[in-house]
């Protein structure tokens, strides 16, 4: 993959997590998680966490890295149930740069926003 289509992955990903909200179950794995509810999303969530804090642990890069996509996979499948993709995940980094995580942390706990750590 060169430069361009590694940066379009998590799009095109985005567009086929999005089909697949209209899949069969028995026939699309994605479509079985979408068909399981957040609790099945967020128990694959917690599943793939636990097993990047395991690769951490390791000293294989390769297992780790392929943990963390697995990762990302489902956490993307949780924002496509949502009627979110990546590029709100992105949108939300980039109005993080050159703010102190400090700092972004006590707006959002102090600004009485949703999200509190």
């Amino acid at each position: 993959m060169n430069q361009s289509s590694e940066s379009d992955v998590l799009a095109a990903l985005d567009a086929i997590l999005a089909s697949r909200r209209e899949a069969d179950a028995k026939h699309s794995y994605t479509a079985s998680l979408y068909a399981g509810g957040v609790s099945r999303m967020t128990a694959k969530i917690v599943e793939e966490s636990n097993e990047v804090v395991e690769a951490a642990g390791e000293s294989d890069d390769v297992h780790l890295v392929h943990e963390i996509a697995d990762l990302w996979f489902h956490c993307m499948v949780l924002l496509q149930s949502r009627g979110l993709d990546a590029s709100d995940v992105q949108t939300e980094l980039a109005r993080r740069f050159g703010v102190s995580g400090h700092q972004e942390k006590a707006a959002r706990t102090a600004g009485g926003g949703a999200h509190q750590e």
